[in-house]
């Protein structure tokens, strides 16, 4: 980062500082205020750190308002349409689409890599059967800091290439494994035929007792799932990898603590809470009502699945996603799903009715892929790991460029302080 001819002059009390501006390739210009407490003797106050920003990044930019979504320059709709999930992942990674060599080299890597150490099946066995998928994924990620001694020196750019791999190589296998013992059926293991999503929904869906033939339709709808969730900027979970990783902890410590910061229900659980909602009003004949109630601010039902918190225009990824959704339905059906027919009809009044045209309350990214998930036959305790999965590459590369940035610091929060002054301590029987 250079210096620009720009200031921002800030006046306090009898004191007044000249803090210096940069400018983004895109979105707005920021002020440095790093000097602010050695010479102003202050702090910023920004709970959620919305306003703060605390790194600089080459790799994923969103506009809001526009409604856009870039991976390394790229739209995230051409990648979703023209591109494949690993394709993607070497883009993050690495800064540039690659060549037909450099991505066969990739692809080739990546699925050589998909096996686990046969030692940590021991490990799923540990947790009980009705563990969460996402409690035994954080876990097992974790673990592999202990299986995998020889990439977890992060001053070693090699080891940092070996990790990163090895955990977008071996996550699939980790979820699909997590969701195996969660039913009680055995663990299927990866084969090097298969592309990566079709790899994944063999693992999980498949049974040693008869073949299992992947739909290419299925297998399609999944890689986009993959693509679409790959990576969304400084989001919380990214955040908690870089604030991880800037202590100098492994990478698999680092994506363990990635995969717990999703599991919360206000970032990963969305698609989640979207199917919850679609069970809620069960069949098609209610919808009316609930819709009234979602217009009823003193309700407090909410669609979910409607509109964006970063996306005030359109969320750029739901237009991929209703193709493959549309894909998907049209394949398995939903005359037999209430809650497939239900979500079909919330699509169509989302999409006519003037009070969410009007409110931009268009579907987004996670009522689409939530449907897909269900159709496939995934439960919803699932579909947070799929997420987590996806966005396992996206993790390693803010990482990755964090270890990389020669002003990174271990992160250092300050705060507010409002509770007592310093006071004296007073023994018990004068109490």
């Amino acid at each position: 980062m250079t210096d620009s001819p720009k200031t921002a002059k800030l006046t306090f009390g009898d004191k007044e500082l000249d803090l210096p501006m940069y400018s983004a390739t895109a979105g707005p210009d920021v002020i440095d205020i790093r000097r602010l407490y050695a010479e102003g003797q202050v702090f910023t106050y920004d709970p959620g750190f919305t306003s703060t920003a605390a790194c600089d990044s080459t790799i994923t930019f969103i506009d809001g308002d526009k409604g856009e979504l870039l991976h390394r320059g790229y739209p995230i709709d051409q990648l979703a349409s023209e591109s494949h999930y690993l394709e993607v992942c070497y883009l993050l990674l690495y800064g540039d689409l690659p060549s037909a060599e450099a991505l066969e080299d990739f692809e080739n890597r990546v699925t050589n890599h998909t096996m686990l150490h046969e030692q940590m099946m021991n490990f799923f066995r540990g947790f009980r059967r009705d563990g969460h998928p996402m409690a035994i994924m954080t876990g097992v990620v974790g673990a592999m800091s202990a299986f995998y001694h020889d990439s977890t020196d992060i001053s070693d750019e090699w080891q940092r290439e070996v990790a990163s791999i090895r955990l977008i190589a071996k996550m699939p296998t980790i979820a699909a494994y997590a969701y195996k013992y969660s039913i009680g059926q055995p663990f299927v293991y990866p084969r090097n035929d298969l592309d990566y999503a079709s790899n994944f929904l063999r693992m999980c869906f498949a049974v040693p007792a008869e073949d299992y033939e992947v739909n290419p339709i299925l297998s399609r709808a999944m890689d986009r799932i993959f693509t679409l969730h790959a990576d969304h900027e400084q989001n919380a979970s990214t955040s908690t990898v870089r604030l991880a990783g800037s202590s100098g902890a492994n990478p698999f410590a680092c994506i363990a603590a990635g995969i717990a910061c999703l599991w919360g229900p206000a970032h990963g659980g969305a698609n989640q809470a979207c199917l919850e909602m679609l069970e809620e009003i069960g069949s098609v004949d209610r919808i009316p009502e609930f819709i009234e109630r979602a217009k009823d601010k003193s309700d407090p039902f909410r669609l979910m699945g409607f509109g964006h918190r970063v996306y005030k225009n359109h969320d750029p990824r739901a237009t991929v996603m209703k193709e493959s959704a549309d894909e998907v339905l049209s394949l398995l059906g939903v005359e037999n799903n209430p809650k497939l027919q239900v979500a079909k009809e919330l699509e169509r009044i989302a999409l006519e009715d003037d009070y969410f045209v009007s409110k931009k309350l268009f579907p987004n990214v996670d009522f689409y892929s939530g449907i897909i998930l269900e159709a496939m036959g995934f439960p919803t305790s699932m579909f947070t790991p799929i997420f987590a999965l996806s966005r396992t590459v996206g993790w390693i590369s803010q990482w990755k460029e964090m270890i990389g940035d020669p002003t990174q610091k271990i992160g250092r929060p300050r705060q507010l302080y409002k509770g007592e002054p310093m006071r004296d301590y007073v023994n018990v029987e004068d109490r």
